[in-house]
């Protein structure tokens, strides 16, 4: 395999060869060489080389000094930015993520060797030779995941490592090494010592790969969910009994119908469940667009009457103008790729049972038979209430809004300017 031609990136070219020109070593490193091993699409080059940071600033006229207490250099080309990072070794790690510090050094080897798994410690030369000291793409043809070295060693000097290493074995479809498995076991533990963020940056990418349940299974194998520095109040072995539900997430496009999914399938409250976002520093709006979609299959949940299909239009309805409208088309996707009636027991699986038939048959058509699902939409204002009413603004004009628009939304009166404040007249 030429891997040089995989790698169609002129940039990087020009900044290994004007590495290379000026007397210094220089390799594409990580996961474009390993993308490239694999015909996969690359998505950022990553440069290592002999060359000193200062040294690398004085070669190239444009540069951003983006990490300098890690040796790394981000070149600005006409094509693109590149890391450019001088070769180095590492220090004892301080809290299990990140090295005291570090030591430049000029072996290619040396510096690969400090990377977590064989297949990102390959590096390519300028000619587009293959340099693999430790064997990684023998593992990836393979298919198996190793860390470079003693995995405890690795696991040990960085704990988010073993996160990625689910992210890797599940995005690349890879078997955990053995004695790579059993490190992670042995330091799961660990994890505690890892930021919210960084916790929550591997599990969105583990949710929107290519194999989400892959991913899950082996999070639930591992326990590494039962050692986050903050505990959520989520029962993660809840998923094991919807098996086949599991393998439906990656049949849904967006990441947060992909989560809606997922912590639907958990059976918890969506006040639970926005609380643990919020711990898992997902930000507001990502965490109300999950939670949303919870929100309003429970409150369809609570009302539905399985003698009589009218009544559930009316909760439709409202429930759709109270959560959202995105709120109400996310579950109805939801509700495409569920398996329903597959004889399991409980609240979850008595609404599909019950109301999602129903929903998929006739929720879209009722969702466009509604003139308005926000204030925004309604015909009129605040202003124009407080002067048909001729009362000051207060708390009671919110309430006042919200009903007239769930009233017009069930097209008990019509979203007209007219018809809106004699209702609110009357309502007073």
């Amino acid at each position: 395999m030429d891997v040089s031609k995989l790698i169609n990136d002129p940039g990087a070219s020009q900044v290994l060869a004007k590495l290379t020109e000026a007397g210094y070593e220089a390799y594409l490193v990580g996961g474009c060489v390993r993308d490239a091993v694999l015909q996969r699409p690359i998505k950022d080059v990553d440069i290592a080389t002999s060359a000193l940071p200062e040294q690398v600033m004085q070669l190239f006229h444009r540069t951003v000094p983006t990490g300098l207490q890690h040796g790394t250099v981000t070149v600005l080309m006409a094509q693109g930015t590149y890391e450019v990072t001088t070769f180095r070794k590492e220090a004892a790690y301080e809290g299990f993520r990140r090295p005291a510090s570090v030591e430049y050094i000029s072996d290619l080897t040396e510096d690969l060797k400090r990377r977590d798994f064989t297949m990102n410690a390959m590096a390519m030369d300028e000619a587009g030779d293959l340099l693999d000291p430790f064997g990684g793409q023998e593992d990836l043809t393979a298919g198996v995941l190793r860390c470079v070295g003693v995995a405890e060693e690795r696991f040990g000097e960085d704990a988010l490592r073993m996160l990625r290493c689910i992210r890797f074995a599940s995005t690349y479809d890879l078997e955990i090494e053995a004695s790579t498995w059993q490190a992670l076991l042995a330091n799961a533990p660990l994890l505690r010592h890892i930021a919210m963020e960084r916790v929550r940056s591997e599990l969105q990418r583990m949710v929107e790969g290519p194999a989400p349940a892959r991913a899950v299974r082996l999070l639930l194998a591992s326990g590494l969910l039962g050692h986050l520095k903050k505990q959520l109040p989520l029962p993660f072995e809840a998923w094991l009994a919807w098996d086949v539900a599991l393998d439906a997430v990656s049949a849904l496009d967006e990441q947060h119908d992909r989560w809606a999914m997922l912590l639907m399938l958990l059976e918890v409250p969506a006040d639970v469940v926005r609380a643990a976002l919020q711990e898992l520093t997902f930000s507001r709006a990502d965490g109300l667009a999950v939670a949303g979609v919870l929100a309003l299959r429970e409150a369809v949940a609570a009302q539905i009457i399985e003698e009589d299909p009218a009544p559930l239009e009316r909760v439709w309805k409202l429930g759709a103008v109270r959560s959202g409208e995105a709120a109400a088309r996310a579950l109805l996707r939801l509700l495409r790729e569920l398996p329903q009636g597959d004889g399991k027991r409980g609240e979850l699986a008595r609404f599909m049972g019950v109301a999602a038939p129903a929903l998929l048959r006739r929720g879209e058509v009722w969702l466009k038979e509604v003139p308005c699902f926000s204030l925004k939409a309604l015909a009129i204002s605040g202003e124009d209430v407080a002067t048909a009413l001729d009362r000051q603004p207060g708390p009671w004009m919110g309430q006042l809004l919200q009903g007239l628009l769930e009233r017009a939304a069930l097209g008990e009166i019509p979203n007209e300017r007219e018809a809106l404040i004699y209702a609110a007249q009357a309502a007073k």
